[in-house]
């Protein structure tokens, strides 16, 4: 048991919380983690899912999986750098969090940050609605962020 909750279920029972294909594009997966575009242009940003059913905090994960999640974050940091490049965007600025206040289902955001962008310097969650994307500007996101993965 995991901070007195059972253990996670492998990956063969993962199943994504419905607040996320709502609110973003799939993407692909990579070693640990379903890797998703929040559907939001003001800021290029990446979620990462660990698939691993009932995991819902950090410590619910094995401590080789850890470090793959580590990597993976860093990976998403190089593709939502590609997404805002792609937007014509450049970010100088990384923002990286694992909350779950609302969403319980282990997951990390990445995301781009400029001073110029909508939230600056604050945080982006709960800063005015998501805007959605242009259909081209969403193809050319995906494309980015893809390539930059290796999907």
């Amino acid at each position: 048991m995991a901070g007195g909750r059972p253990a996670p279920k492998l990956a063969g029972m993962f199943e994504i919380d419905p607040a996320f294909l709502a609110t973003s594009h799939a993407l692909g997966d990579l070693a640990l983690s379903h890797v998703r575009l929040q559907a939001d242009a003001r800021f290029p940003w990446l979620v990462l899912i660990p698939r691993r059913e009932g995991a819902r905090e950090l410590e619910d994960l094995a401590a080789g999986e850890r470090d793959v999640l580590m990597d993976e974050i860093l990976q998403a940091g190089g593709a939502v750098r590609a997404v805002a490049d792609a937007l014509g965007r450049p970010a100088p600025k990384l923002n990286v969090g694992q909350l779950g206040n609302i969403t319980a289902q282990l997951h990390v955001h990445v995301i781009a940050r400029r001073p110029e962008d909508a939230a600056w310097p604050a945080p982006v969650w709960g800063f005015g609605a998501a805007e959605a994307y242009e259909p081209q500007a969403l193809e050319a996101a995906m494309a980015a962020a893809r390539l930059a993965l290796g999907f």
